[in-house]
């Protein structure tokens, strides 16, 4: 007789969870993806960034190739000059929270949670000359996590509560995002996952208090 290997069951990767709904929570699956119960996701929270010179500037250079990159933050990024130079210049980036995330150079591609170049102007910048970057908020569906996307899914959030047929068209569907324990050896992770990109899902999955057991 062929050999038939059953399929993933709906919820069968829960060792415990809290009493009633708490656990659980209804979203929407992105299209595109055929997903597993047990499948671990993250979340479209990030959109699109565009850039653009802040008013009040001296110098008159310009900002160009913004796009969003990894770990980025919906809100607005701000590029300040804090070492103007002839034809040149030295800016700090923060992020919305007002965290420094990296020092930009006019003319040197910019690379980091948003991604963008400065070109120098007919006026040389001066100190508190600012380029403001927006962000904009993703569309909050869930997608399969895999650290190398750049709109928020690179983090784990979630487990699939049950099979989801979402190529077509997005779906909905049942996530635990809180509060549970759940058999490792059941977690379903993107294609190619290596051990090292595990461990940083399960640890990411850990601050939802999402615990992965490896031995139940």
């Amino acid at each position: 007789m062929p050999e038939v290997t059953e399929g993933q069951h709906k919820a069968e990767f829960i060792v415990s969870e809290t009493e009633g709904t708490i656990s659980r929570e209804n979203v929407t699956v992105l299209t595109g993806q055929n997903l597993k119960a047990g499948h671990v996701l993250g979340k479209v929270s990030v959109g699109t960034g565009s850039g653009a010179a802040a008013s009040g500037n001296t110098g008159n250079g310009t900002i160009s190739a913004v796009t969003v990159g990894q770990g980025a933050k919906a809100g607005i990024y701000t590029v300040t000059c804090v070492e103007p130079a002839a034809n040149a210049g030295t800016f700090l980036v923060e992020d919305p929270d007002g965290v420094t995330v990296g020092t930009a150079h006019v003319g040197t591609p910019f690379v980091g949670p948003v991604n963008f170049t400065l070109a120098d102007g007919a006026t040389d910048f001066v100190s508190g000359d600012r380029f403001l970057i927006t962000v904009t908020a993703g569309s909050g569906k869930h997608k399969e996590y895999n650290p190398a996307n750049n709109d928020g899914s690179e983090t784990a959030v979630a487990l699939l509560l049950d099979n989801v047929d979402a190529t077509t068209g997005d779906k909905e569907a049942v996530i635990i995002a809180r509060h549970a324990e759940v058999n490792a050896a059941e977690i379903v992770w993107f294609t190619g996952a290596t051990e090292e990109q595990k461990a940083v899902g399960i640890a990411q999955l850990k601050e939802k208090v999402i615990l992965a057991r490896v031995a139940i």
